[in-house]
């Protein structure tokens, strides 16, 4: 048998030499990073902006889902506000660790966390969860100030919705008499508005927090709402900070044992 010609052995080992390139497996791209989304809604011919942080890659879908209600002073149509208080610059500086999805509706200035505010932020829960594959039973809320109130009211109206509730510094009455808008409309017309929240409610857990010498909206209703969800069994916990004034909401986004809570509870 004759050899084979040289230019033969050349393409049989190019040949090779491409099939062992194939077969080598590839690396897995770099993660991409968590980053903040501005997104927008139509609801009742008006046009609603909220904000998406959509976490890293390197976290695992479906995704966790945390929404966010802001304070007063958040209140607007810029789409930034919203962000820049409580937990968005907390999120900005944990970004590649947090890894859950978490929605920022903005209410519009001059208005509440109530009726057609509190379906708005529904509505963007809804929205950002279905476009970044959130998981319905891993769902959470959480607001400050007005935004803890605001916490109340959409869970109030969707009791079926959230697999636990983190309201900070909230309440369910006015807390004076120059914010009478500022209360749980979905239990004003209760004899006793704070056993109608548990009663609702008592198939959530609940963590409550706020600051002792709150000045702007004092501890009294959580404090109440925890006496009356201790009558109830029912699983609301509250932390009180003995120095703490109206900004609880630092202390809390940045306590771990709040977020592992959190993360750990899960909707049947």
């Amino acid at each position: 048998m004759r050899p084979a010609p040289f230019f033969a052995l050349l393409c049989l080992s190019a040949v090779l030499s491409l099939i062992a390139t194939a077969c080598q497996p590839r690396p897995a791209p770099a993660p991409e990073p968590g980053r903040f989304l501005q997104r927008e809604l139509v609801q009742d011919g008006r046009v609603f902006r909220y904000v998406v942080f959509v976490p890293s890659t390197s976290h695992p879908r479906p995704l966790p889902v945390v929404l966010f209600l802001h304070g007063s002073g958040e209140r607007g149509s810029d789409n930034q506000a919203q962000v820049a208080v409580g937990l968005g610059p907390w999120l900005r500086a944990n970004a590649s660790g947090f890894p859950a999805l978490a929605v920022f509706p903005q209410a519009p200035q001059g208005e509440e966390w109530a009726g057609n505010n509190a379906r708005m932020a529904l509505a963007a829960l809804d929205a950002a969860s279905a476009e970044f594959d959130g998981d319905p039973a891993r769902t959470y809320a959480t607001g400050m100030s007005m935004g803890g109130y605001g916490t109340w009211e959409a869970a109030l109206l969707a009791p079926d919705r959230f697999a636990a509730l983190v309201p900070v510094c909230g309440g369910v009455l006015a807390p004076r008499a120059a914010r009478s808008t500022l209360h749980l409309t979905a239990v004003a017309g209760e004899a006793d508005p704070h056993a109608a929240v548990v009663r609702r409610l008592a198939h959530v857990p609940v963590w409550m927090f706020h600051g002792a010498r709150d000045d702007l909206v004092p501890p009294d209703d959580d404090r109440r709402l925890h006496l009356a969800a201790r009558a109830a069994g029912a699983d609301f916990r509250y932390t009180e900070y003995p120095e703490g004034n109206h900004n609880a909401w630092d202390a809390t986004y940045a306590d771990p044992a709040m977020w592992a809570w959190l993360f750990a509870q899960r909707r049947p």
